[in-house]
């Protein structure tokens, strides 16, 4: 057995000395230490020899453990620090070497007008509501009190998926639901992105984004609506605009009307960019009809509401210059990277 031990300490010796790695340190350690190892079978057969047989053969096999055990912690701090000195050297960095380069994104144009009048709205109390893009012929167009003759409603107009189901062709519908769920008083705005059959050129494209407002609450009037809209005119184009409504129509509002910032670019004297007027038509707005208030089941004897919506490529493009709406979605950096 004493002979057994010297071998097995002997294998043990050379195996740890050849060991050049973590992994290879822990399965040495496991077959010379573990249940199965040589050192362990001969510590389970020693019930077998008389008392005194046993108490030598027990302090020669401590012994050998001792030993083993002492060389393999030795060892192993070789093996990690080796093991350590070749990763820092593998993540070693220069830092006298310059940089690699790297561009920073940019937002879209249209993303960033988005916000900007959001954030308008928002410190005035608006929500921000959506929905979905996939509407049906109910909220699109029967809620909004347009009645059935509607050029809108035409084939070559809007974008139909089955005879009830459409791409919408505004964000008005969100403000169907809103008032749908809701009851006054309601205060929201309505991002998002509209559809409709134009032939792309510099000022149209069958998909564009618009903004909506809603507010509905007792004793709305026309002078809140216009007090609300001039205030966001100032903040988005300056605090020397002002601004004009002038008659219009459209079947959700009523009286409706479209309102007129004054150029900004002129001061309202009258150049291009305002083909002379000194006025640029930025949206369309309104008193709510009462039928469209009365779909959500809100009492239009005692609330009323105003609404209004604006194109936000319009908005961009007369605060940017753009002077071609396709190149919103041409994907093109050169373009995006100009309004970082």
């Amino acid at each position: 057995m004493k002979e057994k031990l010297s071998n097995i300490l002997t294998e043990a010796m050379t195996q740890i000395e050849g060991a050049n790695s973590l992994n290879a340190m822990e399965e040495i350690r496991v077959r010379l230490l573990g249940k199965k190892s040589p050192l362990t079978e001969i510590l389970r057969s020693m019930g077998k020899l008389s008392h005194e047989e046993r108490k030598d053969l027990g302090r020669e096999a401590n012994l050998v453990r001792e030993r083993i055990e002492e060389a393999l912690e030795m060892k192993w701090g070789e093996v990690k620090e080796k093991a350590q000195k070749e990763r820092f050297r593998l993540e070693k960095i220069d830092v006298t070497e310059p940089g690699v380069p790297y561009d920073l994104g940019a937002r879209h144009l249209i993303t960033i007008t988005i916000d900007e009048i959001s954030r308008i709205f928002m410190s005035m109390g608006f929500s921000v509501s959506e929905g979905p893009e996939v509407e049906t012929v109910f909220h699109n167009f029967d809620a909004l009190n347009a009645p059935k003759n509607h050029p809108s409603r035409d084939l070559t107009d809007t974008f139909y998926i089955t005879e009830d189901t459409l791409l919408r062709t505004q964000t008005s519908p969100v403000q169907v639901r809103t008032i749908q769920s809701q009851q006054p008083p309601i205060k929201v705005i309505s991002p998002g992105r509209c559809f409709r059959c134009d032939t792309p050129d510099a000022t149209h494209s069958p998909m564009f984004h618009q903004i909506e407002g809603l507010l509905v609450d007792e004793d709305i009037s026309m002078t809140d609506l216009k007090g609300c809209l001039d205030v966001m005119a100032k903040q988005l184009f300056g605090s020397q605009t002002k601004t004009k409504f002038r008659p219009h129509y459209f079947p959700f509002t009523e009286p409706s009307a479209e309102m007129d910032v004054s150029c900004f670019k002129c001061g309202g004297k009258g150049c291009s960019m305002c083909k002379g007027s000194g006025w640029i038509e930025i949206l369309g707005c309104g008193m709510v009809h009462p039928h469209v208030l009365e779909v959500g089941g809100i009492d239009t004897e005692k609330f009323t509401g105003f609404a209004f919506g604006m194109g936000v490529e319009r908005i961009a493009i007369l605060r940017y210059g753009v002077d071609d709406i396709r190149l919103f979605y041409e994907n093109d950096l050169r373009f995006i990277n100009q309004f970082k």
